[in-house]
């Protein structure tokens, strides 16, 4: 099984007595045989683990300096069978000054030696009383153990087999200050940083220390790996509680328990393409911007390609959809704000008379008729200036004719009922199509004379056609071209139709009256579906999209990961039997993978004169904008994929 290029990063927090080299480099050991057995790619570990962070005056004993170099080596010796990467802190001295370093090494070498930037001297800090700072190093190469070993705090690890993935190494309070040298190392290249901390407890602090580790990794589009040092420290005057965080582009995808005396290690899988795909989107990260010139040092891929363990990092059903309910709360809320104030802008502009939507009793309508009545009551106008327009076809049941009407009524929005069958049966006449053969053309009569309806309403009004297209039916093409494909102003193109019903929910529950909130849950609880045929003879919806499609739940994850992270379809496949676990089996996944695909290049064209809308969430297939394709691209590659699947 492929990997995918994620790398299985760790954080570890040794058990630790201070200036005990002997015993801190045992315990350290351990980590590594643990870490190994768990297929870790990259270790990261405290500042000054070796000797402790607390040594305090004892840093400037000879023999505290010796031992951790003699333990160094011991270490160095213990990571020969492995290739992975370990990064460890102790202190040097070069030259009559003593230096805050941390040690990368893989298979039984010393690959370099990062030296520390910033030197702390402000609070509890007094580093300035035994270390250096990084620019008072005077030498570039460093002899230990009989090999020669880079040092400084210019260096980045590359990968000599994969030119897209390297690494940099700051430490601690590099990263609290304005400019991190993470920052360059980012711009220089970097999509791994890490960081051995001996960050100390104080109350508030680690919520501080989390959101910056958080914000250091999205604004370095990286995966950011932080390790601090745990109780084993002196507490003559603080306290550190072995804080560990692994974050990843923003993401905090793993945190250690803190105030334990043992050993501990958090690990989480990297999505390295994925930071290279979001790079390469932005393209602000090209070389030459890192503002320093820095020496690339090559390193072996640790990566397993061929590795059978399970993905460590949780991989949500539903991307588009915060899990947090309280988070989920505040994007929908957000959400419907974003769609106000882009339609009351169109009808400032416009200076138009009406909104007029047509009203089908399904979702995306729904939350379209909701936006347009907020943007009338927010610019002081009644609901009324909202014609809503519900048209029964061949395929409207009474339960969704029942909950447009009622829901227009509720609102105070104005109503017309247009039935759409004569007209529809005269057109089947003058196209010479039999109008009991349930086609494609029979469908597309209904969504077109509907679309006409309403267009003729507005120029007849004055006013604007709202469009109701959501993100997914666009992604799959499935809306009638020239039929509900077209408005005047489409609210709800940015917003994929697994978040719709929780947009409609939070209405419901925050800004609706008794009455309408009924209707809303009625309609949330409705089937999917266009309604474009008979419905069966107790008058139920027997067309449901998802039963021709599949799930929408399944083609919003394949819609997020192709567009917003690059995903091939084998990663796709990958991540969606890891979400969806055995509510899918494989080959159903498959199965819709290929009818995604297959959609997705061959309804471009409908894509490419889109109505404006609202760009609302990180994707969007505005050809105006984020998405732009030919409309005659093959499918050939991803096609191939699928079936090698």
């Amino acid at each position: 099984m492929q990997n995918h290029g994620f790398a299985r990063v760790a954080a570890a927090s040794p058990e630790l007595r201070v200036a005990d080299c002997v015993f801190n480099s045992e315990q350290i050991i351990d980590v590594i045989k643990n870490a190994a057995a768990q297929e870790v790619e990259y270790l990261v570990l405290p500042e000054l683990c070796i000797t402790g962070y607390t040594c305090a005056d004892l840093f400037l004993q000879p023999r505290l300096l010796d031992a951790a170099t003699e333990a160094l080596l011991r270490i160095t010796a213990a990571t020969s069978e492995h290739t992975m990467i370990v990064i460890a802190g102790l202190p040097i001295s070069i030259k009559s000054r003593l230096f805050n370093c941390a040690a990368v090494i893989q298979q039984g070498h010393i690959l370099g030696i990062v030296v520390k930037t910033c030197i702390p001297g402000y609070s509890e800090f007094y580093e300035p009383r035994w270390f250096a700072g990084a620019e008072e190093l005077e030498v570039s190469e460093l002899r230990i153990g009989g090999a020669v070993v880079p040092i400084g705090n210019d260096l980045i690890f590359a990968c000599e087999n994969n030119g897209n993935v390297s690494f940099g190494v700051e430490i601690c309070e590099d990263l609290w200050v304005p400019v991190p040298p993470s920052s360059l190392l980012a711009q220089a290249g970097a999509t791994l940083l890490f960081n051995p901390s001996a960050s100390n407890e104080l109350v508030g602090k680690a919520d501080y220390r989390r959101q910056l580790v958080g914000s250091q990794s999205a604004s370095c589009v990286a995966g950011y790996v932080y390790a601090g040092c745990n109780t084993g420290e002196s507490t003559t005057d603080v306290v550190f509680g072995g804080h560990s965080l692994i974050a990843e582009n923003g993401q905090l995808l793993a945190e250690s328990e803190r105030f334990t005396h043992e050993s501990r290690m958090i690990t989480a899988d990297i999505d390295l393409p994925r930071l290279q795909y979001s790079r390469t989107v932005m393209g602000t990260f090209r070389a030459g911007k890192g503002g320093r010139n820095f020496r690339e040092l090559l390193y072996v891929s640790p990566v397993r390609e061929n590795s059978q363990r399970e993905l460590k990092r949780t991989v949500g059903v539903n991307p588009f959809v915060p899990g947090n309910p309280l988070q989920r709360d505040e994007r929908c809320q957000e959400i419907l704000s974003i769609q106000t104030s882009g339609l009351m802008k169109r009808i400032r502009h416009i200076g138009t008379k009406q909104a007029v939507i047509g009203i089908s009793g399904g979702l995306d309508s729904t939350l379209a008729l909701l936006v347009a009545v907020r943007a009338m009551e927010l610019l002081g106008r009644p609901a009324s200036d909202v014609l809503a327009v519900t048209m029964p076809g061949f395929g409207t049941t009474n339960r969704t004719y029942d909950n447009a009407v009622g829901l227009i009524k509720a609102l105070g929005a104005s109503l017309q009922v247009v039935d759409i069958k004569a007209a529809c049966l005269q057109h089947f006449e003058d196209i010479g199509h039999d109008k009991d053969v349930h086609d494609l053309t029979y469908e597309n009569v209904q969504a077109r004379e509907r679309t006409q309806i309403l267009m003729d309403l507005a120029n007849k009004n004055g006013g604007i056609v709202i469009g109701t297209g959501d993100l997914s039916e666009l992604a799959l093409g499935w809306c009638t071209y020239n039929g509900d494909h077209m408005s005047m102003y489409s609210v709800n193109s940015g917003i994929p139709k697994t978040l719709i019903q929780y947009v409609v929910a939070w209405y419901a529950d925050h800004e609706a009256d008794e009455t309408v909130g009924k209707f809303l849950y009625s309609i949330i609880e409705t089937g999917i579906s266009p309604e474009l045929l008979p419905p069966s003879a107790t008058g139920e919806i027997v067309q449901l999209t998802e039963n021709i499609l599949g799930p929408y739940i399944v083609h919003d994850f394949f819609l997020y990961y192709m567009l917003r992270t690059g995903a091939s379809p084998g990663k796709m496949l990958y991540l969606a039997q890891h979400a969806f676990g055995e509510a899918y089996p494989k080959e159903q996944l498959v199965a819709w993978l290929k009818v995604f695909v297959t959609r997705f290049f061959t309804q471009q064209f409908k894509r490419s004169c889109l109505p404006d809308g609202p760009k609302v969430g990180t994707v969007s297939l505005s050809p105006r904008g984020d998405w732009r394709m030919p409309s005659d691209a093959s499918a050939a590659l991803w096609l191939q994929e699928i079936e090698e699947l």
